[in-house]
């Protein structure tokens, strides 16, 4: 099995997940494979299901709650060889595996527009997309043109209302065996200059209102309706509260980061302490931005 996955992608056993999440947090998968094709990705699947291994595809981690226990099974990773990025005219088709910071600053040196509220998302192409991430009341799918889909065994281009694209969410969210592999936007003429000022600004807004210097999972609560998450975590007075190494940040209550080498388990009980509070104090339930991942059901 080993021998045919190394020949297959580049192979890390045992690897630790705190390498591999924003977070820094997890812990060891049995094997954590980039594969370097798609052919070699649908063999992957193929040995991986003959030998009763699970799988997980994982791009940089910054939207991810890896549990402190080990996963035994497969962690497969694009971002070392699924990254082709193609521009033609106003679209751009790029691979799952890319950063969607770079693409939006290769977009910005063409004069393409569209990309700006993506240019702080440390993710790739595939994670945004598999969770419609946004910005600045901008989101991906404001720009999707089609999406190259890895399902039930075939490639297809799957368009943009197939995709069932809602507030942070997707449908590939409920279909976690389907593979985002690549993705085609839209993007609008633009002066270069213009693009990179507005992206520049945003850039300073995030570090004066965001710990960007600290680990973390970017903002861990979505919006509830009519509302703001970090104003109903302020208000329940939870700025800067800790549990083990885990805190809200005094920068930005919608950010939980890594204070103290923080286990998993200090930042979910975190997690579940804020929604309990803010239930508690407001009734309202906040849902989590955060995907968790290998936890045991309580």
């Amino acid at each position: 099995f080993l021998k045919h996955l190394n020949e297959i992608g580049d192979v890390l056993e045992n690897e630790p997940m705190s390498k591999h999440t924003t977070l820094r947090v997890g812990g060891n998968a049995r094997y954590f494979v980039y594969p370097k094709s798609v052919i070699g990705l649908m063999r992957l699947l193929e040995l991986a299901k003959e030998n009763n291994v699970q799988t997980k595809i994982v791009g940089k981690g910054s939207n991810l709650l890896v549990s402190d226990d080990n996963f035994d099974g497969m962690m497969i990773n694009l971002d070392r060889y699924f990254n082709e990025v193609i521009f033609e005219e106003n679209k751009v088709s790029v691979y799952a595996g890319q950063s969607i910071i770079f693409l939006a600053h290769e977009a910005m040196k063409r004069g393409l527009s569209g990309l700006e509220f993506a240019s702080g998302i440390p993710g790739t192409v595939g994670g945004a997309c598999f969770m419609n991430a946004g910005a600045y009341k901008s989101e991906l799918k404001d720009i999707i043109d089609a999406v190259w889909v890895l399902r039930d065994g075939n490639c297809v281009w799957m368009k943009p209302e197939e995709c069932e694209f809602g507030y942070r969410t997707s449908i590939f969210k409920q279909n976690p065996d389907w593979i985002i592999l690549a993705v085609r936007f839209n993007l609008t003429k633009k002066d270069s200059a213009e693009i990179k000022e507005v992206m520049d600004s945003r850039r300073q807004r995030r570090l004066d209102s965001q710990p960007l210097n600290k680990p973390s999972a970017g903002s861990v609560f979505k919006n509830p309706e009519n509302g703001a998450a970090w104003k109903l975590i302020d208000d329940a007075g939870l700025r800067g509260y800790m549990i083990g190494g885990a805190k809200v940040s005094e920068k930005h209550s919608n950010f939980i980061v890594n204070e103290t080498n923080a286990k998993a388990q200090d930042i979910l009980d975190l997690i579940e302490f804020i929604q309990k509070s803010v239930n508690d104090k407001f009734n309202v339930s906040l849902k989590t931005e955060v995907e968790c991942f290998n936890w045991k059901k309580r």
